[in-house]
């Protein structure tokens, strides 16, 4: 069998290939939701991606018989690692064929590279950010994957465990919930909430657009500290996450994103943004003018799905009913505008709160993906 080469990727035909190769992998995969191309090359341009203002990042190619066959970026968050006082050096955009050697390659380069850089171990999958790519699908495919979630072919867990990697944390899970099913549980759920509202001053506003750099601000001040318990927690920094925000304000619906306050200090952020990717799975990931109409087609259409990215409570409010009240509104708010059911997604396994929230709001897992870590 021909010998693999690992090259970086330079050249603009080159970050083409690379960026494209994913359409080779999932051609076949009913599941798959092509990536957005224009914002991966934003994403991957050091001029453009948000990434680089806090890190490095290089992206290689293997080749078999000069044909692409696998692809992995490695990359440094510098901030992240002094805020943590770790070494990690992460990997993303990993794709590969079918073939193990192809992906031990990939694998060995990568390791080269972040010794070389000073690195005490490989972490991820992450495509750069955090929320981008995340880790490994272990289970569920059973549906395409919502919103900022991604997809993975089951053979790549057992090229990472046949290499060595390890779990890096608990498996980050995806939570569903019916809104048509189970009713008596919801109205369990708003009985509570109604308990709440009259012996607390707690209240529900939706964000206000209008204000966002100040909404970004609000989350800002409520995100690490919701969730620094968690093992292996990175903090946020602002930059990346007004990235990351950045879209809900021409995609959601302002009055689907929720603030609880305690006599006007936010207490509590609780998001829902349409499952777009109930049009994108369609679009081809906008490659050629004419997916364009075909996301505009798909895109009339109302999405059945409202996915939930995060629940912040601040730690003085935990078990305080904050959570069941903003998820009691949010629920009367979907029902209204004629969702079918929510996705909660993605929280850790090693979360003492999220998973028992969801469950007691009558959520149960339909997707695990996990992260692995190797140390040298």
């Amino acid at each position: 069998m021909a010998e693999i080469e690992i090259r970086p990727i330079k050249t603009r035909k080159q970050t083409h290939q690379f960026l494209t190769f994913p359409w080779t992998i999932y051609r076949n995969d009913p599941l798959w939701v092509p990536p957005i191309l224009a914002d991966r090359w934003k994403a991957v341009d050091p001029e453009r991606g948000v990434f680089f203002q806090r890190g490095t990042a290089e992206f290689w190619g293997a080749y078999r018989n000069n044909e692409l066959a696998g692809t992995i970026c490695t990359a440094i968050d510098f901030k992240a690692n002094r805020n943590v006082n770790k070494k990690d050096c992460l990997f993303g955009f990993f794709e590969c064929v079918n073939e193990r050697d192809v992906s031990f390659a990939l694998f060995d380069h990568a390791k080269g590279w972040a010794i070389a850089h000073g690195q005490e171990c490989l972490y991820g999958p992450f495509n750069l950010d955090y929320e981008d790519g995340y880790g490994i699908l272990i289970e569920g495919r059973d549906r395409p994957p919502v919103i900022l979630c991604g997809h993975t072919p089951a053979y790549y867990l057992d090229f990472v465990e046949a290499y060595g990697f390890k779990p890096g944390r608990g498996d980050n899970l995806a939570f569903a919930r019916d809104l048509h099913e189970n009713l008596e549980g919801l109205e369990e759920i708003h009985d509570f909430a109604d308990r709440v509202r009259r012996r607390k001053h707690y209240t529900v506003r939706h964000a206000d657009f209008s204000r966002w750099e100040e909404e970004v601000d609000r989350v800002y001040a409520l995100i690490n500290p919701s969730l620094k318990h968690l093992p292996g927690h990175v903090p946020w920094q602002r930059e990346a996450l007004r990235d990351l925000l950045a879209p809900f304000v021409k995609v959601a619906h302002p009055e689907l994103i929720l603030f609880a306050e305690d006599n006007g200090k936010p207490v509590g952020f609780f998001p829902a943004i349409p499952n777009f990717n109930e049009a994108l799975i369609h679009a081809n990931g906008l490659r050629y003018p004419w997916n364009y109409l075909q996301a505009w087609w798909y895109g009339r259409m109302a999405p059945k799905c409202a996915a939930i990215k995060s629940v912040l409570v601040l730690p003085d409010y935990w078990g305080s009913g904050v959570a069941i009240l903003m998820f009691s509104e949010m629920v009367n708010r979907l029902v209204e505008r004629g969702y079918d059911w929510i996705d909660l997604s993605l929280t850790s396994a090693d979360n003492p709160k999220t998973p028992v929230l969801a469950e007691r709001m009558g959520a149960s897992i339909y997707k695990r993906y996990r992260v692995f870590r190797m140390r040298f």
